[in-house]
């Protein structure tokens, strides 16, 4: 299986500073950083920003764990860059997918790129995995499909979950969901390609 010469440090670290910005973004009024449809082609740089915004105390601890359990799976995994770099390109990709809700008039919170990068080590684990490690892969994936369904993404663009103080938005883990997937198996692809280019070469020499 693939996997990352330095142990996965490159997607802790991309954790680490997912969970820092969170901490730093909570003294900047969310409006100013959250994601709002109508501003989305004039300030793009929100598809970043909303991420590590948060609308509570509550909401930002719980995210702050989620990241810390997203960034244990990937260490675990040993993730290699093209897995770090999916996750990358998946974050803002999270937020842009929130354009096929526009009722979804604002959003706030790193959930939705917690469900990608879920979903970027179950592929690396699905797809490249042996035995036990793959069907873990292969159930994180389930899992988080079934999570995502489970919450009815397609009703209503809000709810109020007993035991929160804020209003979550189901949209966003499906959305984190198909752009960490996407996301995985571009990049995994490329990496594959990249890695047979020296041997053609080699080959053709």
């Amino acid at each position: 299986m693939p996997s990352s010469a330095d142990g996965g440090r490159g997607w802790v670290a991309l954790a680490a500073a997912l969970a820092l910005a969170s901490v730093l973004a909570a003294a900047v009024a969310p409006d100013a950083l959250e994601w709002q449809p109508a501003r989305a082609w004039r300030e793009p740089w929100r598809a970043w920003t909303a991420a590590v915004v948060h609308l509570s105390a509550f909401h930002l601890v719980v995210n702050l764990v989620g990241t810390a359990l997203v960034a244990a799976l990937g260490w675990y995994a040993r993730v290699p860059r093209s897995t770090t770099i999916a996750w990358l390109v998946a974050w803002p990709l999270t937020q842009f997918g929130l354009l096929a809700r526009p009722d979804l008039l604002h959003y706030a919170g790193l959930s939705g790129v917690l469900h990608a990068g879920t979903a970027c080590v179950g592929w690396q684990l699905a797809a490249h995995a042996r035995g036990q490690r793959r069907a873990i892969g292969v159930l994180v994936i389930a899992g988080l499909a079934i999570k995502v369904a489970s919450e009815s993404p397609w009703d209503a663009a809000l709810r109020s979950p007993a035991g929160w103080d804020i209003a979550t938005a189901p949209f966003a883990h499906a959305s984190g969901l198909v752009a960490g997937l996407a996301a995985a198996i571009v990049c995994d692809a490329i990496a594959r390609l990249r890695r047979r280019s020296p041997k053609r070469s080699a080959d053709a020499a």
